[in-house]
């Protein structure tokens, strides 16, 4: 089969797998079930995806991120961020995420800025972008600017590790670790905070947090040497690249059937799109990073597409609808899940 076939028939595969979870409705199940839909509060975290490029192709990633994406914030958008960041008092915490973040230019320009106007600011790492070529001096810069550090390691072992991220991606994920905990990050008192971020490896649920985190802590800790603050498990939500592998290897409808069937009712209230606005690299709000992911548009469909331009801060934002899909069960399953771990 030649590239270009290869390339259609995987944009097909994507494209039914997306409609299978499309087809799961989250608000009837939810009215249903006699529970209410979620709408927003007040705005307290603006998470900033500063594009697609990343030195890693994760298997799990909902975001499609790699080497070899394109898509990048440009320095007028990030501009953009920080103005509204300033017309918006209620925001306490700006979220940075890609791709890898560090990899984009303007990455430093929001760290600053966000800082100034004090809010906190959160690193969402990958951990190897630390040991890449003109990254040498990003771990004292966080720690300059007392960034949190929220860093993928699915795993505390070598092999589930290398399967989801790439080979030798768990040594370097731990000398990255390492290197983070010499400038104080993990350590007590230090007050730089260094959170893991567990995902499942395959089509089932995370384990219950608590138990997880004394297992990465004492196997971290005795075989490397490594101290973090906490472990944030989340749910693998049916999204992008996970979708269409599940898809792929005929997994996909189970593991929809096992979110539904685990929804938890008392995960609603703690649903990070009820306090979260997420920006696109291209300057397009969002409900969330999934629904980012999905060009799914802000609020009730039909309102059309809202860029950063489009409002004068965030406070408008308040007690607006959310727009939800099937990939929402993820978040509802079980224990929750969102970008600060288990809800419940």
């Amino acid at each position: 089969m030649n590239s270009s076939v290869e390339a259609v028939t995987s944009a097909e595969r994507a494209g039914e797998a997306q409609k299978e979870v499309s087809g799961r409705w989250f608000d009837v199940t939810l009215r249903g079930a006699g529970l209410v839909p979620p709408r927003r509060g007040s705005v307290t975290t603006l998470q900033v995806n500063l594009g697609k490029l990343c030195n890693q192709a994760c298997t799990h990633c909902h975001v499609e991120a790699g080497p070899k994406r394109t898509e990048v914030m440009e320095r007028r958008i990030a501009e953009r961020v920080i103005t509204l960041l300033s017309a918006s008092p209620s925001v306490e915490v700006v979220d940075l995420t890609g791709g890898a973040p560090e990899l984009n230019p303007n990455f430093r320009f929001l760290v600053e800025r966000s800082r100034a106007l004090g809010r906190s600011v959160i690193d969402r790492c990958n951990l190897t972008v630390l040991l890449e070529p003109g990254m040498e001096h990003m771990p004292t810069f966080l720690t300059q600017h007392q960034v949190r550090v929220t860093a993928s390691l699915p795993c505390y072992g070598l092999e589930n590790v290398d399967s989801q991220r790439g080979s030798g991606v768990f040594t370097r994920s731990i000398e990255a670790l390492q290197i983070l905990n010499t400038h104080g990050y993990g350590q007590p008192q230090s007050g730089l905070e260094l959170d893991l971020v567990y995902n499942p490896g395959g089509p089932f649920l995370p384990p219950p947090q608590g138990d997880l985190e004394e297992r990465y802590r004492s196997e971290l800790g005795e075989q490397h040497g490594v101290r973090f603050n906490r472990l944030l498990t989340l749910t693998n939500l049916p999204v992008k690249r996970f979708a269409t592998g599940l898809a792929r290897r005929g997994e996909l409808s189970d593991y929809l059937d096992l979110l539904e069937d685990n929804l938890n009712p008392a995960t609603l209230s703690g649903l990070m799109c009820r306090s979260t606005i997420s920006v696109g690299w291209d300057g397009m709000l969002y409900d969330c990073d999934f629904n980012q992911m999905l060009e799914l548009d802000l609020g009730a469909a039909g309102q059309g597409r809202t860029t950063l331009f489009d409002v004068d801060s965030l406070e408008a934002l308040r007690e607006s609808p959310i727009a939800t899909g099937g990939h929402c069960f993820g978040c509802t399953a079980g224990s929750g899940s969102g970008c600060g771990g288990a809800i419940e």
